[in-house]
């Protein structure tokens, strides 16, 4: 599916471009060449990819960077998160919680 829409866009594309080219040439008096078409086409084709794929890989190397260093926000919520927990094993088992919550950490050590 992917594929075809690939191939249908890249086709109307060149459909486009060949017709802009053939009007290009004739404003300024030129003779339409194959070889300046295909020239030209490339290098649109190669200056779209490469802005979409610079752009594709700038996202998705700072969103990994992010995810993996972690946003203030992150690390407010998961601290949130342990003292909740904390708060409900102390309510539960108060005379053993300490205990609980020391072997937890030693296995979990916290960042």
């Amino acid at each position: 599916m992917t594929l075809g829409f690939f191939t249908i866009s890249l086709s109307a594309h060149r459909v486009f471009a060949w017709y802009a080219y053939v009007a290009e040439q004739g404003e300024h008096g030129q003779p339409v060449e194959a070889a300046g078409y295909f020239n030209r086409t490339f290098r649109d084709t190669m200056e779209n990819w490469q802005s979409e794929f610079l752009q594709l890989i700038w996202q998705v190397a700072g969103l990994s960077f992010l995810w993996y260093v972690g946003s203030p926000q992150s690390r407010e919520e998961h601290d949130r998160q342990e003292e909740k927990i904390d708060f409900i094993i102390k309510r539960l088992d108060p005379e053993n919680a300490q205990k609980l919550l020391d072997e937890l950490d030693d296995r979990y050590p916290r960042k």
